[in-house]
């Protein structure tokens, strides 16, 4: 059903959202009526807060390849649909928008946030180099609200480009990044995975200066702690972590525990007690946190996998947080072939990332004592978005 924009709708400011598509997603879009965009249900409160209905506009952005793809004008308020939106396999973006197409290009005609006509003209990247991540932190979730001044200038160009269709040529990185090789885990449905290049392992830049990142996995913990508690749970911590934990964290009494009220063998327990950061509400993990420092990403993760393959009915929402910059590298990970065929579900579609930044910015919350602990969804983001 196709909502159309009532007189109050049409007096009200329009805003601008980021819309991300992966390159599969805006490929199967593009072949598509092109009607309907989609989001994850997680992100159905902050849809809400904003008011996000017809009349504002989704700036199209597409990652892995980090091109400006097209804008969508919506034309409805937010609705619920499970029907697939692109084929017969499973959908996961059920929380939907009507939409029109303004302008929506090619791949090799979308517009590189690298390029200088972009680069140079938006305001969270003109002051940076270009070999800088510190922007990313805009493109991890969508929809999200995004300056207007940026997006206006960015509708521009992009309209301009429909018509002079000038082609960025693909480096050999993109390229393979639109060839992603997939497994069929059931008759309807297949999943993306990934073979990382050996360097992914490696420290990385933001790795670089060891101490200052280890620092800061400590703050991330203890940040993690107190939202948890905040929350009304009782929080696990390594015994190896509590005391740095604990210079900055101060938990009541009874917060903190000693032991986890766990009934599991000892091989599972001894994954469980090391995993950074667990939310406990009596006898049941809610959330599990794996922090990444100077260590492989992988062993984090490898972490949350054991976990899950031990105990496959467990229900717990699992998260791999870390700096932004290393976004790219824990999705590399998470959709290893070893990891697509797990009892509970390929753990791309299980395990999220969250980076330092929203961790920071959800403990300035002063509501949280009168929240739930699905605030934690609205900043989380999954592989293959």
């Amino acid at each position: 059903m196709i909502y159309y924009l009532s007189k109050e709708e049409m007096q009200r400011d329009m805003n601008y959202y980021l819309d991300l598509f992966s390159p599969e997603t805006a490929g199967a879009f593009s072949k598509s009526d092109m009607t309907t965009s989609g989001f994850r249900e997680s992100r159905i409160t902050y849809i809400k807060n904003r008011g996000i209905g017809s009349g504002d506009k989704f700036i199209c952005y597409c990652t892995r390849i980090q091109r400006f793809i097209g804008v969508l004008k919506v034309l409805s308020d937010p609705f619920f649909d499970d029907k697939p939106i692109f084929s017969e396999t499973d959908d996961p973006f059920t929380l939907r928008f009507k939409v029109e197409p303004i302008v929506l290009l090619p791949l090799e005609n979308g517009i590189p946030i690298h390029d200088d006509n972009v680069w140079l003209n938006l305001s969270f990247t003109k002051d940076l180099p270009k070999g800088s991540t510190r922007w990313t932190f805009m493109v991890f979730s969508s929809p999200t609200l995004w300056p207007k001044q940026d997006c206006e200038y960015l509708e521009k160009i992009l309209v301009e480009q429909s018509t002079l269709l000038k082609i960025y040529p693909l480096s050999e990185s993109d390229k393979k990044k639109l060839k992603p090789s997939r497994i069929r885990i059931s008759n309807k449905k297949e999943i993306v995975v990934s073979v990382p290049d050996e360097e992914i392992l490696k420290p990385t830049e933001v790795e670089a200066d060891a101490p200052k990142e280890q620092r800061e996995s400590i703050i991330i913990q203890s940040l993690l702690s107190g939202i948890g508690e905040k929350l009304g749970f009782k929080i696990w911590i390594p015994r190896s972590d509590r005391n740095r934990v604990l210079d900055i964290w101060k938990p009541n009494s009874d917060s903190l525990l000693e032991e986890l009220p766990l009934v599991f063998d000892e091989v599972t327990l001894k994954t469980i007690r090391n995993i950074d950061v667990l939310w406990i509400k009596r006898r049941s993990i809610i959330r599990a946190f794996e922090v990444e420092d100077t260590t492989s990403i992988y062993s984090g993760i490898l972490r949350m996998a054991d976990l899950l393959s031990l105990q496959p009915m467990l229900d717990i929402k699992i998260h791999i947080v870390a700096p932004i910059a290393r976004r790219d590298a824990v999705f590399e990970q998470i959709t290893r072939p070893v990891f697509a065929v797990m009892e509970r579900g390929p753990l791309a579609e299980i395990c999220t990332f969250i980076p330092y930044d929203s961790i920071y910015e959800l403990a300035k919350e002063k509501r949280l004592e009168y929240m739930s602990d699905n605030i934690v969804d609205t900043y989380i983001q999954q592989a293959n978005e």
